[in-house]
């Protein structure tokens, strides 16, 4: 019996077997990728400066990297860290006004040229916001110029058989937000309770729950 065969993107076909291997080889492609990340000291900056942050954390990105973004935004609200994602697009129709003086803009753009996510960076200067930090990949990325922090993700190859769809360069931003949200968590010293104060529901929640004891005075010691 022949194989069962797929034909890709490139016009190629890959039998089973080769689509195993296939997706084995962007697996370790991805993998590769965040390990090659190298932190210096603009991620602890990063860190410091969101912990003291006097307003709100603002996170942004188009495309792949705005949903990252905003996933972003989400550990941190759970992680007692208050966080919100502003769509570049939708800034320009009033969103903006969701950016206050003393925040902290954080912007996720792979080529760092995306031109909704450099204006909203722009705008929000003039309303004050206070640190700019970038998490951008490419050598020539524009963000870097507008960004105080660079979290530099390192040059990228996708393992995509076009070379074009993000993949690669998604999994390290993610790795990135993740590795900056359990650090920011640690270093405010969050505990189990903490975490299940705001996030009580599901799995997660009763596991957060399991020691608790109801915080009296109704005192958040993390707000």
């Amino acid at each position: 019996m022949t194989p069962c065969r797929s034909r890709s993107a490139t016009g190629q076909r890959l039998t089973i077997v080769e689509i195993k291997q296939r997706m084995r080889a962007v697996l370790a492609a991805e993998a590769a990728a965040i390990a090659r990340v190298e932190i210096d000291d603009s991620f602890e900056q990063a860190v410091r400066v969101m912990a003291g942050c006097e307003g709100k954390v603002l996170t942004t990105g188009i495309g792949k990297a705005g949903h990252i973004a905003r996933k972003f935004a989400a550990t941190l609200c759970s992680t007692a860290t208050p966080a919100d994602f502003i769509h570049p697009a939708e800034a320009a129709h009033g969103d903006l006004g969701l950016v206050s003086r003393n925040d902290v803009l954080i912007a996720f753009s792979t080529s760092g040229k995306s031109r909704e996510v450099l204006e909203i960076l722009e705008l929000a200067r003039h309303l004050g916001v206070a640190t700019v930090i970038g998490v951008t990949s490419h050598p020539d990325s524009e963000l870097r110029a507008y960004a105080d922090l660079v979290l530099d993700m390192g040059e990228i190859a996708e393992p995509c058989p076009l070379g074009l769809t993000p993949s690669a360069s998604m999994a390290v931003m993610l790795a990135i937000s993740d590795a900056i949200a359990l650090a920011l968590m640690e270093f405010k010293g969050v505990t189990r309770e903490d975490y299940g104060l705001r996030h009580h529901g599901g799995y997660l929640g009763r596991a957060a729950r399991l020691d608790n004891e109801p915080h009296q005075g109704g005192n958040d010691p993390v707000a």
